[in-house]
């Protein structure tokens, strides 16, 4: 017969099995969790489909047939938001401190009359500012058509053009007001480009094949207009970091007019061979200039100082909005016919991989 203290044993050893077995059963939970939860985070990175933190920095993309405004993280190159905006927006800037953003929205046919004002703490659009029928401190108004196009952020507030008014105006974030508004009375005031004190501010003029340099007193309190002639079809436009000139791609002409930014004058054109210059952007350090070629899907890139072409990067259908990081280590360029925005490395100056955002993207902002 089998002693008792051998039974004892022998339910020691059952007990020990037994809780073996299911420290088995939950470490096999465990990892079975832990897959599922990375799978479904990988999931929701891929399709932006939730909503996560805003990183820092982050990129900001328009997709204008989807009528919203992405925020990317520029390291996963992830979306992890989407916020509804008005109707079509096309270009986007972010406040100094990254806390809101500011979206033109254009409409579908120069029609929109609206900005949207979105936080990207909470991700949400917490103003949608109307424009018809504001008036500016000395009676300007802005009257039916608008399609509020480009905007630039400074000082605080957002600068920004209406097409259809043939006017540029100054909303203020603070008072969630318009607070100035400035005629400039050439056809399709397009993009608008700030001087680094605010004295000076750029606008390409597509139909009256124009730069409009809008020049403040020494108070800011008056403004004057210089009509520069330039190519046909200006529509991207940028200002040289050293201050020195101003490059307009002319859209129409498939050159490109740089200013002279103290005599307010062409003082060269160079022939880029675009079919459709739609943005050009300079390196922070001044070295290169970009060019998106929405007719041939083209990135263009200049040498700015030699005026001569360095390469030419074919990138799919519609290239179109560019963004270049502060550091200038690379862009980012909307390629619109394909639903995605391309990365360029702009020390190797090629593309190192590219990734979807939603429908149309085009403009772009970054958020410190």
């Amino acid at each position: 017969m089998e002693s008792e203290a051998g039974r004892q044993e022998m339910r020691m050893r059952g007990g020990i099995l037994r809780e073996m077995r299911w420290c088995l059963v939950v470490a096999m939970l465990g990892i079975w969790l832990g897959v599922a939860m990375t799978n479904a985070g990988q999931t929701f990175r891929e399709s932006g489909s939730g909503q996560s933190g805003t990183p820092k920095p982050a990129l900001l993309v328009l997709n204008k047939a989807d009528s919203e405004l992405v925020i990317v993280d520029p390291g996963m190159l992830k979306v992890v938001a989407k916020v509804k905006t008005g109707p079509i927006p096309h270009e986007v800037a972010a406040s100094a401190d990254g806390k809101i953003a500011v979206a033109t929205n254009y409409g579908a046919h120069q029609d929109g009359a609206t900005l949207s004002v979105i936080d990207l703490g909470s991700q949400k659009e917490i103003h949608r500012v109307e424009l018809k029928n504001l008036v500016g401190p000395h009676g300007e108004a802005f009257g039916d058509l608008i399609g509020p196009h480009g905007v630039q952020f400074f000082d605080g507030e957002a600068w920004f053009t209406a097409e259809g008014s043939k006017k540029i105006a100054r909303y203020d974030p603070t008072t969630n007001r318009v607070d100035w508004v400035h005629e400039i009375g050439e056809n399709r005031t397009h993009m608008l480009v700030i001087s680094r004190e605010g004295h000076t501010i750029y606008t390409s003029n597509v139909n009256s094949d124009s730069v409009t340099a809008v020049v403040a007193s020494a108070d800011k309190v008056k403004w004057s207009n210089t009509v520069i002639p330039v190519g046909k079809g200006p529509e991207g436009i940028d200002l040289a970091p050293d201050g020195l000139e101003v490059w307009a791609a002319n859209s129409g002409a498939g050159t490109v007019s740089i200013i002279d930014a103290t005599t307010k004058k062409v003082k060269e054109t160079l022939n880029v061979a675009t079919k459709h210059s739609n943005r050009l952007k300079f390196t922070p350090n001044g070295r290169l200039a970009l060019i998106s070629d929405l007719g041939s899907g083209e990135l263009v890139v200049l040498d700015a100082r030699t005026r001569k072409e360095v390469k030419r990067l074919k990138l799919g259908k519609s290239t179109e909005g560019i963004l270049i990081v502060p550091d200038g280590s690379k862009a980012f360029v909307a390629v619109s016919g394909d639903n995605k925005v391309a990365v360029v490395d702009l020390e190797k100056l090629e593309v190192t991989e590219t990734f979807e955002t939603g429908n149309d993207p085009d403009g772009m902002a970054w958020a410190q």
